[in-house]
């Protein structure tokens, strides 16, 4: 039987869904890097083994924890590959270790989990040899923290949060693997796939944040979480044979189950409200649950 390919509007529709201004003046970044979702998702189907790296860590006044955001996305679409035959692990540091290893639980697939210290240099050196002993193919970042021009990681209001974040740039660019990156605001690994100054322009505080790290393909989604969720809903359409088993990842049901279970085992917050609940970048799970049930609307109808 030959299956008919995806139409370009369904590929646009999806990247119409995720990739779109919440509020963070984002939406030249956004225009920057329009048909991200479909290139990224096609280069992702030839896939022979990935890797994944995610961990976002939230140091604010009483607060310090791993945000909500990254951690699920990326198990959701780690746990879809490895379920579709694809093996994939994620690397994470460890103030946002337990989160992710959290997240994993909760899906059920088996992806191994590479920690390394925020100062381990043996340790990035470690997952980078793993990396290529598995013969990753692709790398993955999702909502991972990047390197400033000043060669410091930085949030979103400009504080230096290097003491909780290990650079991951360096394993992210060791190889010739194909390198997609997920981010939404422009302080993520990935983010200097962008044209100089257009972070800075744009974003407040985006002078200081603007993360130099590139990438081969770049997603700036509303929310990160989003982008990942994007790129599992084209991977149906390009993979029909793929299409059932991806169907029971990206369901609003799970993403609810995978962050309350990082907020209740690992303490993960949103990293908009900083509060320890189960929402994403300031929204609750009726937001989520409608950006997923629309995906589906699109991939499985």
């Amino acid at each position: 039987m030959v299956c008919m390919l995806p139409r370009k509007s369904e590929l646009a529709a999806i990247e119409s869904l995720v990739c779109r201004d919440v509020g963070r003046k984002t939406q030249a970044l956004i225009e920057a890097s329009r048909g991200s979702i479909a290139a990224a998702a096609q280069s992702l189907a030839t896939a022979r083994s990935v890797g994944l790296i995610t961990g976002f860590f939230v140091p604010r006044d009483h607060v310090a924890a791993p945000e909500t955001d990254g951690p699920v996305g990326t198990a959701l679409l780690a746990a879809s590959l490895a379920a579709c035959g694809i093996p994939t692990r994620i690397a994470v540091d460890s103030p946002c270790a337990e989160a992710v290893r959290a997240a994993v639980h909760e899906t059920g697939e088996p992806v191994v989990v590479d920690e390394m210290g925020v100062e381990d240099r043996p340790g990035i050196e470690r997952t980078i040899g793993a990396w290529r002993t598995a013969g990753v193919t692709h790398a993955i970042a999702i909502e991972r923290c990047g390197l400033s021009t000043d060669g410091r990681p930085r949030n979103m209001r400009g504080v230096d949060v290097s003491p909780w974040t290990a650079p991951l740039d360096d394993l992210f660019t060791a190889e010739d693997w194909t390198r997609i990156a997920v981010g939404d605001g422009g302080n993520e690994i990935g983010m200097g796939k962008l044209p100089a100054g257009l972070i800075a322009s744009t974003v407040p505080n985006g002078e200081r944040i603007a993360c130099i790290t590139s990438c081969d393909h770049l997603v700036v989604a509303g929310v990160s979480n989003w982008g990942a969720y994007g790129l599992m809903a084209a991977l149906a359409l390009l993979k029909p044979e793929w299409s059932s088993t991806i169907d029971k990842f990206l369901t609003a049901k799970l993403d609810l189950q995978v962050t309350k279970a990082i907020v209740a085992k690992a303490g993960a917050v949103d990293g908009v409200t900083a509060r320890n609940e189960a929402t994403v970048d300031g929204f609750g799970p009726e937001i989520h649950g409608e950006l997923i049930d629309g995906l589906r609307r699109i991939a499985w109808r």
